[in-house]
């Protein structure tokens, strides 16, 4: 059986400075220029937030880096 784990947390928070580096900021800005977006922020337990975003049509995905470059082969699996 598939449960719900973020516990009522939003998907994307309203304060992406808590959460990103100024690295990842910076990153996401200039991609967001290519329409690429931020669809979730993964907050792994005792680890730094992974930033996944997605392009414009909606069929790739990447991770933002710490050190903010796009990683467009990622290693995680994303719930349908």
């Amino acid at each position: 059986m598939d449960r719900e784990k973020r516990k009522g947390e939003k998907p994307v928070p309203e304060n992406l400075n808590e959460l990103l580096n100024p690295e990842q900021m910076s990153a996401l800005r200039q991609i967001e220029g290519f329409g690429w977006q931020l669809k979730f922020v993964r907050r792994p337990l005792f680890q730094d937030p992974v930033p996944i975003v997605h392009s414009a049509d909606g069929t790739k995905l990447g991770v933002l880096e710490e050190d903010g470059r796009l990683n467009m082969e990622p290693d995680i699996v994303v719930r349908s």
